[in-house]
């Protein structure tokens, strides 16, 4: 399912509005997501609860063909909660949302999103007292002192549950979960009861794993004082390691935060 945003073009979005005319919304079929559009999205993401970006994705889609926000999907309240408990503006975590989310916790099957690090696999196992050289040697794909493996969206949980075979608890250890891909092995620094109680919230709801990612923010000083400060540059090499500005992470959450914050003062 593709998502759609201000500048798209095509006969999908044409689509788009098609839908939205016979929701109610005042648009016309120019097959350009244009500032009428990108309101009506708005508009909708609004009436039915979704956070209101004006992106166009696989939540906002449904709520379109359903008319309401599945309670799995992430809503604006859980944003402005979230910037309640770590002490900041309601912009910069809707900054923050727009950019180090994945746009969606969830695979199409209902699933919570995940990356199986195989690095971390070897780690995890070490901790636990199991020698990772032998399991190495024999799957190499999901157990390595390098990084690498990745297969992607629904196939990660192949790689997962073979890791699950040798150790289930490093096994959930060594992914990184939902929209926010928070790594498993930081369930005890977070305040979980268990690994497992860890994955049964990336599994509950979106809502979930922001509080995941809310947790690990408030968890880490450096990180929540240069959230506070708006440092994006130290705020997404402390989230995203060494190469965030090969991503140019910290200009995104700079020109994200612009927009949020100017629309924030727009509604006051």
């Amino acid at each position: 399912m593709m998502t759609h945003r201000f500048g798209d073009h095509g006969d999908d979005v044409g689509l788009l509005q098609r839908r939205l005319i016979r929701a109610g919304f005042s648009v016309e079929v120019t097959h350009l997501y244009d500032a009428a559009t990108e309101s009506a999205v708005i508009a909708l993401q609004k009436k039915t609860g979704l956070v209101d970006d004006g992106v166009a994705g696989p939540k906002t889609l449904a709520a379109l063909a359903t008319g309401r926000r599945d309670p799995k999907h992430l809503s604006l309240a859980d944003l402005v909660a979230a910037a309640d408990k770590l002490g900041v503006p309601l912009a910069s975590v809707r900054a923050v949302n727009e950019v180090e989310s994945s746009g969606s916790g969830f695979l199409l099957d209902g699933r919570p999103k995940i990356l199986f690090e195989r690095h971390i696999f070897w780690k995890r196992l070490q901790a636990r007292g199991i020698d990772p050289a032998p399991i190495a040697a024999k799957y190499p794909n999901i157990c390595s002192q390098t990084p690498g493996g990745y297969q992607g969206g629904s196939a990660e949980y192949t790689r997962l549950a073979t890791a699950e075979l040798i150790d289930p608890v490093a096994a959930y250890e060594s992914a990184s979960w939902g929209a926010f891909q928070v790594m498993g092995y930081h369930w005890q620094r977070l305040g979980y009861s268990s690994v497992d109680e860890f994955v049964a919230c990336m599994e509950n709801s979106e809502a979930d794993q922001l509080d995941a990612f809310v947790r690990f923010v408030a968890a880490d000083a450096g990180l929540l004082s240069a959230l506070k400060g708006r440092r994006w540059a130290a705020f997404a090499k402390g989230y995203n390691g060494p190469d965030y500005a090969r991503n140019l992470y910290d200009a995104k959450l700079a020109q994200a935060w612009l927009k949020y914050a100017g629309a924030d003062k727009a509604a006051a």
